[in-house]
């Protein structure tokens, strides 16, 4: 893969490293998530980003053929939680994506009412001891969650994906993923358009002849998140990609962090969204 020098990278708590940018393809059918991807991945993406919810491992498997050279991510869904239900779905996982391990698994919603993430995340820690997940994470998860899980098992997820975007910042689950050693990685980083559509982002898209997503996107790098994008136009896929081409002033990093908006969440409330 064309993996440059300059792609930046954040350390994970297990040492390994992860790409700041990658490719997210949530709500991209089978039929085009191979196209999409294998874009994606010629444009120089190195991380791609898929869940079984999704219903696209496959399509995401196709795209990715022989390239080798990849941080490859999925998630384990809200039904298979349970440690014996979670080791079944993560080879079904495998299997979808023709590969014999992941970069990173991740749970994908907490479920509290269900109770069963502590056994979830002791299934992930087995899948991780026997290489089919060369990290584990979890997605959505709150304060009490995540401590929850670390205090029983000893094992402090790598990751922990969340809603995150200039128009809903969580600073407060950013300071607690960094005193804890937790990668943040940032899912509808463009916040379905609603950041773009600010006099700010317009603003400093105007200044430097870039984007208003790529403007957005390179505020999430440099805010030190991994972030995932998705798009199914190529010159979409492409233009994101040039958030890694620029650097954002400090006025213009102040201009998007003074979009925060404690009521802007888009997504479901993790406490409450259990089906």
């Amino acid at each position: 893969m064309n993996k440059t020098n300059n792609y930046p990278t954040l350390t994970l708590n297990d040492d390994r490293q992860i790409p700041q940018l990658g490719f997210g393809t949530w709500e991209i059918d089978e039929d085009d998530a191979a196209g999409a991807v294998r874009t994606a991945l010629e444009a120089g993406y190195w991380l791609i980003d898929t869940a079984a919810i999704y219903q696209n491992e496959r399509g995401v498997g196709e795209g990715i053929g022989d390239w080798s050279d990849i941080f490859l991510q999925t998630k384990i869904w809200n039904e298979s939680q349970g440690y014996d239900r979670t080791l079944k779905a993560a080879d079904k996982c495998l299997q979808r994506l023709g590969r014999d391990h992941v970069d990173m698994l991740l749970i994908h919603w907490p479920c509290p009412e269900k109770d069963l993430f502590v056994d979830t995340w002791k299934a992930l820690i087995e899948l991780r001891d026997q290489g089919k997940a060369k990290s584990i994470g979890v997605s959505n998860f709150r304060e009490q969650d995540l401590k929850r899980i670390a205090d029983e098992t000893g094992v402090v997820p790598a990751l922990n994906q969340i809603e995150l975007h200039p128009t809903f910042q969580q600073r407060d689950m950013r300071k607690l993923h960094d005193e804890m050693g937790i990668v943040t990685q940032s899912w509808s980083p463009l916040g379905q358009g609603n950041a773009m559509g600010s006099d700010a982002v317009s603003k400093i898209a105007e200044e430097i002849g870039q984007s208003k997503a790529a403007v957005v996107i390179r505020w999430h790098i440099q805010c030190g998140l991994s972030t995932l994008p998705r798009s199914t136009n190529p010159d979409h896929i492409r233009d994101n990609f040039s958030a890694l081409s620029f650097e954002l002033t400090a006025n213009q990093m102040k201009m998007i962090d003074d979009l925060d908006d404690a009521d802007g969440r888009i997504g479901p409330e993790p406490g409450k969204f259990n089906s």
